[in-house]
């Protein structure tokens, strides 16, 4: 079972690649998070994404590439895994289905979670943060018992630059700008399985796992 996740920030994919590991028992594989291991082992293409990152320049997709073709040979890779973060656009996207050639793998489907930007905007600007302990609250789904103030340490809450109307806004539309062509592309294969992403975490957990244990 090979799969990707698509979905806008607040759409909740982090929450439910969560569920699916536990579920599945497949490894989530984050770009962002194997790009720092292999600069942390110091792996030739580690260093060589090191040396981009160094400079503040984007890493090549084939280094990126290249990164995650090492990760999959993992032994907890054999049953399957979820890719999360990438591909982000279609040239990575390419490079990815050649690597999986050479592997003698292909992606069995494309998960797309789909909210409504007003939703999201909702869920995002809903977000408080702790200034002394950085517990998580939300104004709609898990208000602190006092306003403004942290139910753990008592600490003031705040909201974080990237959850503002407008930061969200623009953060949307630059997702959806460079997403949709990826979208089109992954519905070209006979790939894509558009998830409606409202409603309850386990409500959309169900819809997830209807489509992995149809398509598996």
């Amino acid at each position: 079972m090979r799969m990707i996740l698509l979905g806008p920030p607040g759409a909740g994919k982090g929450t439910q690649a969560k569920k699916l590991v536990e579920k599945y028992g497949i490894p989530q594989i984050s770009t962002g998070d194997i790009l720092r291991e292999a600069v942390k082992n110091k792996t030739s293409l580690g260093q060589e994404a090191k040396s981009y990152m160094d400079k503040g320049a984007l890493v090549p997709d084939s280094i990126v590439v290249g990164i995650i073709r090492e990760r999959l040979h993992d032994s907890d890779c054999a049953k399957g895994y979820i890719l999360d973060g990438f591909p982000r656009t279609v040239p990575q996207a390419d490079e990815l289905k050649k690597a999986l050639k050479a592997m003698g793998q292909s992606i069995d489907f494309v998960l797309s979670i789909v909210v409504p930007n007003e939703d999201l905007i909702k869920r995002l600007t809903g977000r408080r943060t702790c200034k002394e302990c950085g517990a998580g609250f939300h104004l709609l789904y898990k208000k602190p018992a006092k306003d403004g103030v942290c139910d753990q340490c008592s600490g003031p809450l705040f909201q974080r630059d990237d959850d503002k109307e407008d930061t969200i806004k623009n953060r949307l539309t630059v997702y959806n700008k460079q997403t949709e062509p990826l979208t089109q592309y992954y519905r070209k294969d006979g790939a894509l399985v558009e998830i409606q992403g409202t409603g309850g975490i386990q409500d959309i957990f169900g819809r997830i796992c209807a489509v992995v244990e149809k398509q598996g």
